[in-house]
Formats: structure tokens, C-alpha cells, sequence
């Protein structure tokens, strides 16, 4: 099977684990998979299944939205910021 590509999406993978203190290595091994996959995530270069970023952001204290969500549409370009606005 190969690798989904996240396409260099930003996350915020790597601030929360550093914030908490954790390497690459003991993120990995906390949540069974390979600091090499941690790299990529982090990276932006793969996107984690739905399960492994359950459990990334379990074991940093997060949400999977706070960690790989979307910018809202007041930061995308042509975003609208009113009340009942369409998108």
C-alpha cells in the first residue's frame, strides 16, 4: 500500500509535540508506528489515517481539528467573515 500524500499541508503535529516535551522517537513508539511516519506527518509529506491521528492527538492532549484542521475562512482568500455568509 503506499503513501496518502497530504500534499505539504501544514499541522500543528510538531509544535504540540514539542510543547510537550516528546521527540519524534517517543511520539512514535506511543502510538505504534515508526518515527519516519511522525517525520512525514510533521513534514506535511502524509496524511494519517483517521485512527493515527486519533491517537496523535490523544497522546499530545489535542483534537485532531486543533492538529490537521483547516484554517477558517477568514484566512483563506475570498473568506468570508459575516454571520450566515455562504461559503
Amino acid at each position: 500500500m503506499g503513501r496518502t500524500s497530504a500534499q505539504g499541508r501544514r499541522n500543528g503535529v510538531r509544535a504540540a509535540r514539542t510543547a510537550g516535551g516528546l521527540t519524534q522517537a517517543e511520539l512514535a513508539r506511543d502510538v505504534g508506528v515508526t518515527r519516519q511516519t511522525i517525520v512525514a506527518v510533521e513534514a506535511g509529506d502524509y496524511a494519517p489515517s483517521v485512527y493515527l491521528a486519533l491517537a496523535v492527538a490523544a497522546r499530545l492532549g489535542a483534537t485532531v481539528e486543533a492538529l490537521f484542521g483547516e484554517s477558517s475562512a477568514a484566512d483563506r482568500p475570498g473568506g468570508h467573515t459575516e454571520m450566515g455568509a455562504e461559503l
